[in-house]
């Protein structure tokens, strides 16, 4: 019985680890990650598909979030944000494709302008702002989902009050699809979008055409426009003012870019060089972007001239479902029951690309900062934990579409103002002035918009913050518990190291683990003879020291490069740079004994100090006590008493 039980959980959990992550290539992988399974891409437009069950789907709750935030303005706002939209957001996305086109959006092009510890605090606030975006999309997507099936008229009697226990389930459905697989669901959504778009166009079509038979409707508008804002100049100041509270309609761009590494490209492309990938993720943007824009006017001009405006308010039949309310309305019951299943199929399945941007997101980040678990590379978990704060969300916001839409649009605008700064920084040095300056003026224009709509909606900001904490003090908590965890992914020794190492092979392979001060002579000669003296060796042994340089004591894996000299004519040394002193050492000396077979020995004075001062030294900086977390890195990398290298303080 206990054995069967013992296959059973490793079984579930090889199920659960299997690969890391199949969301899309160009994630890091560390020194025990599993080869990523092959990935072949999708043709443009069937990628561009699975960015539209996200962009597209909005059309489900914009009009009426549109309607109630400008009123009658609602179609001249709307306007507005389509030329926000092509004059801004495209231009911009287009180009963090050509700068970052695997998938890491500009938050990969700002990480490069920092280093060190500022650098990664920075990269975890914007993927706490992406946490929100993405995370708000699935929960927001599954609440409006829900509301359309709970106010079709058919089932209103049946599910009344139960709108909670639907998105719940909508949310664990959408994470149960994930962690079946999912990359064949991209044909799923071509024939979600495909369907969806046909079924708008058709209540489009119909609402134009009673706006036009209607004459009325039109001059009705245009005159209580007039009496209500006075000129044109008044309403398109005001559109203006309201255009931040509309930018759910922005929702698509970053979304377009996650899941880029789907696409096909050209078959001459290479990783260094997906020149193919490039053009077609820019015909996607494009493409979405002029559909989204025509479908995005043309909504907005019909429900706001044929609902009455008291059906958008909260309770209302309106409320989050306006091209819905129009379909039940002129087409009828069953063709807006036919509406209705097509809206929650593709709202619900809006979630499974901002899930693939999550997943595609997030393990490109945390694991290689040190700041998840190992596991977090693999999907399932991911799956399960994004699925698990989903929950949390939904129960938080009470599955309330109008609630989420603060926090919602304060994640897409913060993510989509860093991309405008940083390709405006990239065209300043591409020495592209007119570019610069275009891209700083759209910057300027997105960070009046964010800051507007937190000064509007604080919800939003505040919700972002909660991710940007939950996931600083996961990531610092994770780096604490993977101190001593060995993060060398690999050791290459050059022709003098490697000759260093075969010779003293032949005796006993003895190490001096040296901080290099004026590396003079002297300096040299005392420590040999500090450490003979302290360990009570005889002359004859014979040395080599080992100097480590600091580099970037944050980053958390690497490669080591060993150089090997001869100092003074007689003190050999090999010289290696890392982001951790003891964490070096380690790695040389196992890979010392993996390639000659023998169980080195090093040796260290101890550091002067407060322990815990020393830990903390190392934990930030990568330096301090060195001795004893060598030894400790060793001894977890290293199980076999025998065969680990000996560490000796003296």
């Amino acid at each position: 019985m206990a054995a069967t039980e013992h296959v059973s959980a490793s079984r579930l959990r090889a199920w659960m680890l299997q690969g890391l992550s199949d969301m899309g290539k160009g994630a890091p992988q560390g020194p025990q990650a599993e080869p990523e399974p092959a990935h072949h891409g999708q043709r443009w437009w069937r990628v561009m598909c699975l960015t539209g069950v996200d962009y597209f789907s909005t059309l489900g709750y914009q009009p009426g979030i549109a309607a109630l935030a400008a009123g009658l303005l609602s179609p001249i706002a709307t306007v507005v944000l389509v030329i926000v939209t092509l004059g801004g957001a495209l231009p911009v996305y287009r180009r963090v494709a050509e700068e970052s086109p695997h998938g890491q959006g500009s938050i990969a092009m700002l990480e490069r302008l920092l280093s060190f510890w500022q650098g990664k605090l920075f990269v975890l606030t914007l993927l706490g702002f992406a946490a929100t975006d993405f995370l708000i999309t699935i929960t927001l997507s599954a609440a409006d989902a829900s509301t359309h099936l709970v106010e079709n008229p058919h089932l209103t009697s049946t599910l009344h009050g139960r709108q909670m226990l639907i998105t719940l389930i909508l949310v664990a459905l959408l994470g149960a699809v994930f962690l079946k697989g999912f990359l064949e669901a991209i044909g799923v959504a071509v024939a979600l979008v495909g369907i969806y778009l046909a079924l708008n166009a058709v209540v489009v079509v119909v609402g134009l055409w009673h706006v036009v038979t209607a004459g009325h409707v039109v001059t009705d508008w245009t005159s209580a426009l007039t009496a209500e804002h006075g000129n044109v100049f008044v309403m398109v100041g005001l559109a203006l003012l309201v255009f931040p509270k509309l930018a759910l309609g922005l929702s698509g761009f970053e979304t377009g870019v996650a899941v880029m590494p789907h696409v096909e490209g050209d078959p001459g492309d290479t990783e260094e060089k997906p020149t193919g990938r490039i053009r077609d993720t820019k015909k996607l943007l494009t493409t979405a972007a002029v559909i989204m824009s025509v479908f995005l006017i043309a909504t907005s001009f019909i429900t706001t001239l044929l609902i009455p405006e008291k059906e958008f308010k909260p309770g209302g039949p309106a409320n989050g479902r306006a091209l819905a309310y129009l379909a039940h309305e002129y087409l009828g019951n069953t063709f807006g029951t036919v509406y209705d299943a097509s809206t929650i199929a593709i709202l619900w399945f809006a979630g499974a690309s901002a899930m693939a941007g999550l997943l595609n997101l997030m393990p490109r980040y945390l694991p290689r900062y040190g700041m998840a678990p190992q596991w977090a590379r693999a999907v399932r978990p991911m799956v399960i934990v994004f699925t698990l704060v989903g929950f949390l969300v939904t129960w938080i916001f009470d599955a309330n579409v109008d609630a989420q839409g603060g926090a919602y649009a304060t994640g897409v605008l913060v993510l989509i103002s860093s991309a405008a700064i940083a390709v405006t920084i990239a065209a300043r040095k591409a020495r592209q002035r007119g570019w610069t300056i275009a891209f700083a003026v759209i910057a300027t224009v997105f960070l009046y918009t964010t800051v507007a709509n937190v000064i509007e909606r604080p919800d939003g900001v505040k919700i972002g913050a909660c991710f940007i904490a939950g996931i600083i003090l996961l990531s610092l908590m994770s780096r604490l518990a993977r101190a001593f965890e060995l993060r060398v992914t690999s050791v290459t020794l050059d022709e003098m190291a490697e000759r260093f190492v075969r010779d003293i092979a032949s005796r006993r392979i003895r190490f001096i683990a040296n901080e290099p001060e004026e590396r003079d002579i002297v300096e040299y000669r005392d420590k040999i003879e500090q450490i003979r003296n302290d360990n009570d060796l005889p002359p004859q042994e014979d040395f080599v020291f080992v100097e480590v340089t600091v580099g970037d004591p944050s980053e958390f894996e690497a490669s080591m490069n060993v150089r090997g000299e001869v100092l003074h004519g007689r003190y050999r040394v090999l010289t290696l740079e890392s982001s951790s002193i003891p964490n070096a050492l380690a790695a040389l000396l196992l890979h010392v004994r993996e390639t000659t077979g023998c169980i080195p020995h090093i040796y260290f004075e101890w550091t002067e100090g407060n322990p815990f001062a020393n830990f903390l030294r190392f934990f930030l900086f990568g330096q301090g006590e060195v001795a004893p977390v060598t030894r400790e890195v060793l001894r977890e990398a290293e199980p076999d008493r025998k065969r680990r290298p000996r560490v000796h303080v003296g």
